[in-house]
């Protein structure tokens, strides 16, 4: 990938890191999923060419394309990958605390990751209210139990230090945890500015917005080769027709497109549930993301039907998710751990679903320039908060482009 000479690559070297298996809650619900697309049956010349048309290259179309010509290229359709996995739990809270951040990066900079994880969130109620895009988008308030990882004393510890950061947390006690939310754990952080959606319809109508814009979304189309030189980058689709741009900026999800410097990052697999609508939810269920400070650990929301949905119980592995025997043993014990945390809850399953997840050290995506590829960018974006790291990721890369750099960019580059 180093010159035009005559270097050539696959696109991705972990194969497809997707929903594998089960049947997304996503999948269904009527309208709303159609994107515009057209095959690749020319060579194309643009500003911008993105690598990957899910939540992230959605977030990146939408943005770009205000201002240059962009073309999108996925080897699936449009929303098919990683997306439909998402249970779209859209939180500014990282998988790693506040605390535990500061140890590895130093209390300023994870102070900034974690002010601008928030300030995240406001930007993409922004964006899909001016954008008017139906996703079921709706603002969360996030409790965040004491577990084997995090136990009352660190969690009291974190909430002063978010605190102290400016962000809106506070920790309830056992009393008020057990009282407001009828809830036995050893303590909780309750925050605000959280929220939810339907991910699939986000990124389909980030596509739609960016495709009024005078995007364009190719599909099926395999980038498997890159060629650089000059001032251009010309990619090489399977058909072999070639796509020359200015930029080009892989949003490949949990797909490593190969040459990009990873940090340790692995791949893991994950589990997800929809329940049907549930007949008679506690009232704070609604209103409420719910996750715990443990390892794996239980995630829960509500859908606006009624329906609870639910992940956790992850694996090392980074197959293990394609295998579809996995599914029943996990989505009973993802419902055990609802049913003890939330006693009389009726749980009748309806759909589940298994996908991949990126984990890196620090709980922190990677995003920006490639090193040693001129007009290369990329996003990985590593941790639980995938989707918010996508608002970011618009945002930092926009930037670069544009000659304006984004003065948090330092925190998320590769190198």
């Amino acid at each position: 990938m180093r010159s035009r000479r005559a270097t050539r690559s696959t696109n991705t070297e972990t194969g497809k890191r997707d929903l594998r298996t089960g049947r997304s809650l996503w999948t269904d619900g009527g309208t709303g999923l159609g994107v515009p697309t057209a095959p690749l049956t020319k060579p194309v010349d643009v500003d911008v060419a993105i690598v990957g048309a899910g939540i992230s290259g959605a977030f990146m179309a939408r943005e770009l394309a205000r201002s240059f010509s962009v073309a999108v290229f996925d080897r699936r359709g449009p929303v098919l990958g990683s997306t439909m996995a998402s249970t779209a739990m859209l939180q500014w809270e990282l998988d790693v605390p506040l605390q535990a951040l500061a140890d590895q990066i130093g209390k300023a900079k994870a102070q900034r990751v974690y002010r601008r994880s928030r300030q995240a969130v406001d930007d993409l109620r922004s964006i899909v209210e001016g954008a008017s895009i139906r996703c079921g988008l709706k603002s969360k308030a996030s409790l965040y139990l004491a577990g084997d990882d995090y136990g009352a004393r660190a969690l009291a510890r974190e909430a002063e230090a978010r605190a102290g950061a400016g962000l809106d947390s506070v920790f309830l006690h056992p009393a008020d945890l057990r009282s407001r939310f009828g809830i036995e754990r050893t303590g909780a952080i309750l925050s605000g500015g959280s929220a939810s959606a339907d991910p699939a319809r986000l990124a389909a109508g980030l596509l739609r917005r960016a495709n009024s814009r005078g995007a364009r979304v190719h599909s099926p189309v395999e980038i498997t080769g890159v060629l650089q030189g000059g001032d251009r980058v010309t990619l090489v689709s399977d058909a072999g027709i070639e796509i020359r741009a200015r930029h080009v900026v892989f949003c490949c999800g949990y797909e490593f497109p190969k040459g990009v410097p990873t940090h340790g990052a692995k791949i893991i697999s994950t589990w997800a549930l929809a329940s049907k609508p549930l007949g008679d939810p506690p009232a704070w269920l609604s209103r409420h993301l719910v996750w715990e400070a443990s390892d794996p650990y239980l995630y829960l929301r509500m859908a606006a039907d009624g329906r609870l949905i639910a992940g956790g119980e992850d694996e090392a592995s980074p197959t293990r998710h394609a295998d579809p025997e996995a599914l029943a043993p996990k989505s009973r014990a993802i419902v055990r751990k609802l049913q003890a945390l939330i006693p009389g809850l009726e749980i009748e399953v309806d759909y589940t679903w298994a996908g991949a997840f990126g984990e890196s050290t620090t709980s922190m995506p990677l995003i920006g320039p490639i090193p040693g590829m001129p007009h290369a960018y990329a996003v990985m974006g590593f941790g639980g908060n995938g989707i918010t790291y996508s608002v970011i990721a618009s945002q930092i890369v926009a930037a670069a482009i544009r000659g304006r750099p984004d003065p948090d960019a330092d925190l998320y580059a590769f190198a």
